[in-house]
Parts: C-alpha cells; sequence; structure tokens
C-alpha cells in the first residue's frame, strides 16, 4: 500500500475496513503532476459516488525547473519537497483511512528521478506510486468511463497534462489502448516557446512536432473503431472550454459540456497574440495556466484534427478521481 506512513490508529481497508467503507470512509490521493501538487480528499461509500470534503493546491510548474541533461534542479526538488511536506501534513490532520501519493511523467522521466523520489519518501515520510504513462491513460479513462456511463459507447478519450498527452479508446472500463505520448502543455512550452507571447515560427514548430507524434498514436487507435463519443479531461481543457463560453459540467455545474474544434481553432490563434499576464484577464485562464494554456491548446486542435474529431464531452473527472474509484473497486 502507497501513501503517507500514518500512526497505528488509521485503519486501512486491507486491515479489516470494509464494513467502514460501506458505512463511509475518507480516501485522498496527492497527485505530483508537471504542474501543480494536488490534494484530493473524498468520503465514499460502496455503491455511492465519491463526495469531495477536501482540496488542497500548490502550483510548482516543475517543467521550468528541468535542466539541460534532465535532471530537477535543487531549486525545483526543493520546491516540491514544500509543497508535498505541506500537502502531506493537511492528510494526516484528517486521519483517512487510505491514502496514496502518486506521481507521473515529471518525476518518472526526470534524470534524476529516482534520486528525488528518495528523498521525496526519506523527508515528506510518504511512499509514492510512480505511475507509467499507459497507467496514467487507463485510470483516467476509468473515471471517465464513470462519469459519462455505459451509454456513453465507445470512447475516446485525450488528456492533456503538463508533461504528456494522454489517449485511450474503449467501450468497457478498460480500454483497448490506452497511450502517453510527450505532448504535455508544460512540456511543449518549455520546449518550443522562447518567447510570449510566442512567434508564429515557434507555433508552427510545435504543430508539425505534435503532427509527427500523433501519426502513431492515430495508427494505433483507428483499428479499435469510430468512438461514440471523444471526451477530454484536464484543467487544460477545461479552461479552453470555458474560454469558449461553456459552462463546466459538475456538482452545481452544467449537465455537459461541449468543447467544438471550431471554438478551439478561433480561440488559439487570440490567445496567442496576449502577453501571459493579459491572458489571466480571460475567463477560465488561471495564473498558474496561462502560460502553458496556447501550447496546450496548439497541442489539442492538432490531436482532434489527427482523430478526426468535431467536437469534445468535457469530463470533471480525471486522473485523481480514476485512482480513488480504482482504491475503492479494490476493496
Amino acid at each position: 500500500m502507497t501513501g503517507v506512513r500514518e500512526p497505528s490508529t488509521v485503519t486501512r481497508p486491507e486491515d479489516g475496513a470494509i464494513g467502514a467503507v460501506r458505512h463511509g470512509a475518507r480516501l485522498g490521493v496527492l497527485d505530483i503532476g508537471s504542474n501543480t501538487v494536488h490534494l484530493l480528499i473524498v468520503d465514499v461509500r460502496l455503491g455511492g459516488r465519491p463526495v469531495p470534503q477536501r482540496s488542497h493546491k500548490r502550483t510548482v510548474r516543475l517543467m521550468r525547473y528541468l535542466q539541460e541533461d534532465g535532471s530537477i534542479s535543487d531549486e525545483g526538488v526543493a520546491a516540491l519537497l514544500d509543497a508535498i511536506g505541506e500537502c502531506a501534513d493537511i492528510a494526516r490532520e484528517e486521519r483517512l483511512d487510505d491514502f496514496v501519493v502518486m506521481a507521473t511523467s515529471a518525476l518518472r522521466e526526470a534524470t534524476n528521478g529516482e534520486e528525488v523520489v528518495a528523498r521525496i519518501e526519506r523527508e515528506a515520510d510518504v511512499s509514492l506510486d510512480i505511475l507509467s504513462g499507459a497507467d496514467e491513460a487507463r485510470l483516467t479513462f476509468l473515471a471517465v468511463r464513470r462519469w459519462f456511463g455505459w451509454a456513453a459507447g465507445r470512447i475516446l478519450l485525450l488528456d492533456i497534462g503538463g508533461g504528456s498527452l494522454e489517449i485511450a479508446i474503449g467501450q468497457d472500463e478498460e480500454p483497448d489502448v490506452a497511450l502517453s505520448v510527450p505532448l504535455g502543455a508544460g512540456r511543449s512550452t518549455v520546449g518550443f516557446f522562447h518567447d510570449d507571447p510566442p512567434s508564429a515560427r515557434d507555433q508552427r514548430a510545435l504543430r508539425m512536432y505534435a503532427r509527427s507524434v500523433l501519426d502513431d498514436a492515430v495508427a494505433q487507435v483507428r483499428p479499435h473503431g469510430r468512438p461514440d463519443h471523444a471526451i477530454g479531461s484536464s484543467k487544460t481543457i477545461r479552461s479552453l472550454a470555458r474560454l469558449a463560453g461553456n459552462a463546466l459540467p459538475g456538482v452545481g455545474g452544467a449537465d455537459r459540456a461541449v468543447l467544438t474544434r471550431a471554438q478551439l481553432d478561433d480561440w488559439v490563434p487570440r490567445l496567442a497574440k496576449m502577453d501571459a499576464a493579459s491572458r489571466t484577464a480571460l475567463p477560465g485562464i488561471t495564473p498558474d495556466r496561462t502560460f502553458q494554456i496556447i501550447a496546450g491548446g496548439i497541442v489539442l486542435s492538432e490531436a482532434m484534427h489527427a482523430f478526426r474529431v468535431e467536437e469534445l464531452d468535457v469530463s470533471p473527472w480525471a486522473l485523481r478521481e480514476g485512482r480513488l474509484l480504482q482504491m475503492l473497486d479494490r476493496v
């Protein structure tokens, strides 16, 4: 079992807490991503949907701390440790029944990743679950399937993180194909944009690279048939949908939000003419996303073109919810 090493008073599901989960339990997931360190705490019961109780997020933007050799700088490690320690302290205060700490592409791919992971586990007193790219895609697909239900039919998932783009397709809870490609919004920004706002030349370079990467992904996905629904998840996609004037789904929100390719291709060129400070004045563009929203929009546009998707249903659930659902299922 992964997660904060709790005192012996904390009850774990594998220690006989099935009854506790049946009547209600509190679970937590700490997601160490390329852009943020995000803690989500929910109340659950068997047969019920997870009910969010607390969310705490620290923006780190780990990609900006990557050095030429692919390692995370000492400054980046310090920022990461501070954010993780703060979230872990909150999790301990909540006295969770189960808790996992997971890390994605930024730590997985850093050349000093093993060293950084060991230091995090030692100094923050946590145990890290390092997800593969395919695992990210599968867990996000599970969350999306549960949110939209069986009526959604065959789902094509596009999920843009900071370091990678996850792609999955299938008609069950386990996708037929689960892929991860190096087209995250943060990675693409750092790798291709040299000015703010980015030059037209740099934007074209990113588009050409995205097309070359997506060609192989399309070849792997195409044999599994046309999707009944294409679904986008991640903060980047929700931000773009909000910018396009769509009310987002979820508690207290709309029943459905759709981001069309036409809306995306209308807004991305406009965003690309604005600097980061100006973009934060727009609806849906938060300060922690303003630096990478253009690259995220370009990658999403190219992905929608590559898979011939005209519109995306926007999912409020993504990787964290998928991991929580997996935790509950394993009870």
